[in-house]
Formats: C-alpha cells, sequence, structure tokens
C-alpha cells in the first residue's frame, strides 16, 4: 500500500510538471523554479544535512558502546610438564563474548559534541546566504531580461528613426536642394544603427540564458515592470543598515561560528591530557580454551582509567596548531566584518545614487524628444541641417538607453541593500514582484 501511494504521487507530480507553462511568469515564479533547481543550493543543503549528521557522531562517544564476539576453532594439543598428566589430542574450541562499554567521564566528547553545534551553525548560515543569494541572482537577472528587451526595441526605433532621416537625405538630393554628404552622413549612422541592433539582440539572447541558467526552463513572456515611484532607502541612515548587517548578514553568522568551532578546538586538544574514565562489562563463554574439555564462563564489571603521561609532543604540537587556526578565524571575522560593512555603504549609496539617476534620465528623455522635435521642424523651415537631425536623434536615443539602464537599476539596487545587509527575504521578492504588470500576453 506504501509503495503504490508513493508511486501515484510520483506520476501526479510528474505529469504536473510536465503540464505546467515552460517558463517564469513573473519574478515569483522564477524564484520557484530556481529554488528547487539550483544545484549551488542544492549542495548547500546537502552539505548541513552531512554536517547535522556530526552531533550524533560527537554524541556517541558518549552513549553506551556494545559488542560480541564469537570463535569456533579445531585445534592439536601436545600438553606435558603438568606432574604425571600428559595431553596429546585434537579438539574442538568456541568461545562467546558480550563487551559493554559506557563513558563515565571524557572531556574531549563533551566538546567535540559543542563542536558539532557549531559546525551545524556555520553550515546553516551558509544555507541561508546561498539562498539570498539566488533571490538576488534571480531578480538582477529577471530585470536584466527586461532591460535587454528594452535596449533592443530602443535599437529598432533607432534605425527606423535613421533611416527616415536617409531616406529624407536621398530625396532632397534628387531634387537638387541636398548634399552628398549629409547623404553619406546618413548611411553611416544608418550602419551603426543596424550594428547596434546586433548587439541588442545578442545582449536580449546573452541575458535569456544567463536567467535559463538559474530557473534551469526555457523562457516565455516574462510579465513587464510598470511605471513605479522611486525609492531611497529606508529608514535613510546608512550607520543603521551597516548595524543590521553586522547584527543579520549570514556571513558574519557563519565566520562567527567557525571562531567558535576553532576555540573549541583549542579546547578540544587541551583536553587530551585529562583522564578518561569507562565503565566496562563482560561476559564470557570459553570450552576448550586453553585446555582440552575445559569449560569456562565468567562475568564482570570494571571501572578504568586512563591518562596519558607522555605522547612524543602530540598533545602540546595539537594544541598551539589549533591556537594559532584560532588566531585566523579572528582575523576572518574581522575580514568579514569589513566587507560586509562596505558591501552595505556601497549599496546603500548606489540605491540613493539611483534614485537622482532614474529622476535625471527621465529629465534627459524629455528633454531630447523635445530637441528632436524642434531640430526636425527647424530642418523643414531650413534652419537646422541633416547633420544637426542626425545628431539630435542619436541624443534621444542615447538618452532612451540611459533612461532604461536607471529605470531597471533602481529596482535592481533595492534588492541589492536587502542583500548586502542580509535581510533580503521572500516578502522583498514579493514587494517587488508586486510592480510587476500583470496579464501579460505573448
Amino acid at each position: 500500500m506504501g509503495l503504490s501511494r508513493i508511486f501515484w504521487s510520483s506520476l501526479v507530480v510528474t505529469c504536473f510538471l510536465s503540464t505546467s507553462p515552460a517558463w517564469a511568469e513573473n519574478l515569483i515564479d522564477a524564484y520557484q523554479q530556481a529554488y528547487h533547481t539550483d544545484p549551488v543550493l542544492a549542495q548547500a543543503r546537502a552539505e548541513l544535512a552531512a554536517q547535522m549528521q556530526d552531533k550524533p557522531l560527537a554524541r556517541s562517544a558518549l552513549l553506551p558502546h556494545v559488542g560480541v564476539g564469537a570463535a569456533v576453532g579445531f585445534n592439536t594439543a601436545d600438553i606435558t610438564g603438568f606432574g604425571n598428566i600428559d595431553i596429546n589430542r585434537a579438539y574442538l574450541s568456541d568461545s562467546y563474548s558480550v563487551n559493554i562499554t559506557q563513558s563515565v567521564f571524557n572531556g574531549q566528547a563533551w566538546t567535540a559534541l559543542k563542536q558539532a553545534d557549531s559546525r551545524i551553525q556555520a553550515s546553516a548560515a551558509g544555507l541561508t546566504y546561498t539562498e539570498q543569494q539566488l533571490a538576488l541572482q534571480v531578480a538582477t537577472a529577471y530585470f536584466g531580461v527586461l532591460e535587454a528587451q528594452a535596449q533592443e526595441r530602443v535599437a529598432k526605433k533607432q534605425k527606423s528613426l535613421l533611416e527616415s532621416i536617409y531616406q529624407q537625405t536621398e530625396a532632397t538630393l534628387k531634387i537638387g536642394t541636398g548634399d552628398i554628404i549629409a547623404v553619406r552622413e546618413a548611411q553611416a549612422r544608418v550602419d551603426a544603427a543596424e550594428a547596434d541592433l546586433i548587439k541588442a539582440s545578442n545582449g536580449v539572447a546573452i541575458a535569456e540564458k544567463q536567467f535559463q541558467r538559474l530557473t534551469h526552463h526555457p523562457i516565455g513572456v516574462l510579465e513587464p515592470l510598470g511605471h513605479y515611484r522611486a525609492l531611497g532607502p529606508q529608514p535613510d541612515d546608512m550607520q543603521s543598515w551597516v548595524h543590521s548587517a553586522v547584527q543579520d548578514q549570514p556571513l558574519m553568522h557563519q565566520a562567527q561560528a567557525q571562531l567558535h568551532t576553532a576555540q573549541q578546538e583549542v579546547q578540544y586538544h587541551q583536553r587530551a591530557r585529562w583522564p578518561v574514565v569507562n565503565l566496562q562489562g563482560v561476559a564470557q563463554h570459553a570450552l576448550g580454551n586453553p585446555f582440552p574439555g575445559l569449560v569456562m564462563n565468567q562475568a564482570g564489571v570494571s571501572l578504568n582509567l586512563s591518562v596519558p603521561l607522555y605522547e612524543g609532543g602530540n598533545i602540546s604540537a595539537s594544541v598551539q596548531k589549533a591556537q594559532a587556526q584560532t588566531v585566523a578565524s579572528v582575523d576572518h571575522v574581522a575580514n568579514v566584518r569589513d566587507d560586509v560593512t562596505l558591501n552595505t555603504q556601497t549599496a546603500f549609496l548606489n540605491l540613493k545614487n539611483s534614485v537622482a539617476q532614474l529622476k535625471a534620465a527621465k529629465e534627459t528623455v524629455d528633454s531630447a524628444k523635445l530637441s528632436l522635435e524642434g531640430t526636425r521642424k527647424g530642418y523643414e523651415v531650413g534652419t537646422r541641417s541633416i547633420i544637426d537631425l542626425l545628431h539630435t536623434a542619436t541624443d534621444y536615443v542615447r538618452a532612451e538607453q540611459d533612461y532604461n539602464v536607471a529605470f531597471y537599476n533602481q529596482v535592481i539596487a533595492r534588492v541589492q541593500l536587502k542583500a548586502a545587509s542580509g535581510q533580503i527575504n521572500m516578502a522583498d521578492l514579493q514587494a517587488i514582484n508586486a510592480l510587476l504588470v500583470r496579464n501579460v500576453t505573448p
């Protein structure tokens, strides 16, 4: 019954996957796909699962150990020297034993148990960091595709605009009011626009491949980013973000857990000098050992003490090595703190800049559009040249390209600050996802 249930559950899941859409419709869909298929995240999960076994492994040294033994043998004996008794015969022998050992006092075992907790904490922090980085990568790749597609549309617009100007210059040349220099300049601009369009199309293909690398699914139509209000850091206090980053960043948690592990390693080796006390019980049956026909049954309990006195300098060297590694771990924590601080400060400033950049880019587009319209009218009445028209057309296209960069960078900068401070979560992705335009058809 259990196997049947598993089979049908697997069949339902397989059918669902085979009939589900082949693309991510929005940012949340994309993250879910990446979350379930990303090999780096899967590796981090497996490493945590493996690390979780360190605790029962360490605990095993403190729990009873039970062992059994058995032996059956064929022997020949020639025994003399016991007065007038001589033994010369072949015989069978057998023996059975049960041993139970319980640790009573073992300082190293208790330290190893604490070390297991620290290693698990470090691995768990590494998994959290991997999850947060995946969220950042998916958001960056998602909006990277949208930006590349927007730049491709601008490149097409540029080509169409310059082709129309080129046709105008040819027409004026044919009726005798134009000049060949203007025609050649316009042709050169059209050729450059063709190259820009190829570059933009390749940019779309590259962005889609990068996105597909994360989701491991074919890319369909992505929901576009609608108009939104630019937002800076909330709160607008760099030091507050840095403080939160030092407290929340998984990399800091991982480094601190690794430091605790190193400190406990010193204690582990120092306790190698401590005595070890075990309680041992044994029950044994033996037939024919050491004499033919002799049967021996015995049981006993003993309290065993062992104290290392000198082991060739192994303990001292191990302690010194662990102490040096602890110093290295302290420096590693300081280095991670510096990196987290710098990354958070950079992300904070980039987000603040992105607000101003988006506003400036929007104003530049509006200005360039007015300039293009004015130059076109001036050309029609003869006050502006075709070269002026080509320059203003190019400026307008560049302004639109810069606006696209600023438009998507502002949203990505929000996610980058959250990721740098170690605070990004599903709620942040949902807030960004809410900015997308729904019900988009191919």
